[in-house]
């Protein structure tokens, strides 16, 4: 939106302004990406360290982390600031104005490999938690039909995450290395719009798939956690 109010709304803009305006939308986009791969390490961490893991990650851990995090973003906000913008050369833009297209280019790639990161551990993910599955369907003998519904859960809801996450946010990113500021902005807009929603869906399916959040948002509104959260195991798929 300030991004918007800036190139649109003020006329002209000064430079403050523009290149503010491009590390506030730099910042925040790197903010949402890398807030996907931080829950995508600690859910790969709370499986693969599961003996260890609620010693190792205390809060205080997690502020730290999350502080870094958006430290680092910040950073990269702040490079339009510090030379990658093209004030001076109005022909090496980018869409992302007045990002240059080299510099564009270095952010999708740079995308791209932590959505290929992201994949990756996912599988993992994925594996790790059908092995314990199994070794609970035996310790407990589970019938297979239980033990293939928890499976499917788990793997519906990654397919679903990576699937949103892949729709929302490689078009962008692909159209920032094929296109320049010569193209109609409206196609910029229209393809950051997906990935600037991106943020607001993932709440929406975590909600709605994992008990936890459930049970933190029944707490949130109404004070109580209904009985059905306490008798109900905790599962493989539920991560």
């Amino acid at each position: 939106v300030a991004n918007f109010a800036v190139r649109y709304l003020l006329r002209p803009p000064s430079e403050a302004a523009e290149l503010g305006a491009a590390g506030l939308l730099l910042a925040a986009f790197s903010a949402s990406v890398c807030s996907l791969l931080a829950i995508t390490v600690d859910r790969y961490l709370s499986l693969y360290n599961a003996l260890t893991y609620h010693s190792e990650r205390t809060l205080g851990f997690t502020c730290a982390m999350v502080l870094l995090m958006w430290l680092l973003c910040l950073g990269v906000g702040l490079l339009p600031l510090l030379g990658w913008n093209c004030l001076r050369d109005q022909s090496s833009c980018s869409i992302l104005r007045p990002v240059t297209k080299d510099n564009a280019a270095v952010l999708a790639v740079t995308f791209l490999l932590l959505f290929a990161l992201m994949m990756q551990l996912y599988l993992q993910i994925c594996k790790i938690a059908f092995r314990h599955a199994q070794q609970i369907a035996v310790q407990h003998q589970f019938i297979a039909t239980a033990q293939a519904t928890s499976t499917r859960k788990g793997l519906s809801t990654l397919s679903l995450i990576l699937g949103t996450f892949a729709l929302c946010w490689i078009p962008f990113a692909i159209y920032s290395l094929v296109a320049d500021s010569s193209y109609p902005a409206v196609y910029t807009y229209s393809l950051a719009l997906p990935a600037t929603c991106n943020s607001l869906i993932n709440p929406i399916i975590y909600a709605f798939r994992n008990p936890d959040i459930q049970k933190s948002l029944w707490l949130a509104c109404c004070g109580c956690i209904p009985s059905t959260f306490s008798s109900r195991p905790r599962t493989s798929s539920d991560v």
